[in-house]
């Protein structure tokens, strides 16, 4: 499979709405602070980005730090990914 935007964001939407109960409209704009996506979710996240393309994601600590917004997220995974 391939990881886009789209799906990304589709799967912070799910994590988020089944741990908080909130259905958040998610742009690439979003910074993280705003959609209260922390770093847990981030972990799930990696999670079902890692079941969907059947692969590790490796990276280093350096690369989560510059992680502010929807956009950096989405960029780090699709890269994470190839």
């Amino acid at each position: 499979m391939l990881i886009t935007n789209d799906i990304v964001i589709s799967y912070m939407q799910n994590i988020i709405k089944k741990n908080t109960n909130v259905s958040p409209e998610i742009t690439v704009s979003n910074t993280l602070r705003e959609i209260n996506f922390r770093s847990l979710d981030f972990a799930e996240l990696c999670l079902l980005v890692e079941e969907s393309v059947d692969k590790e994601l490796n990276f280093d600590a350096a690369q989560l730090r510059k992680i502010d917004n929807v956009s950096d997220v989405c960029d780090f995974l699709i890269n994470a990914t190839k």
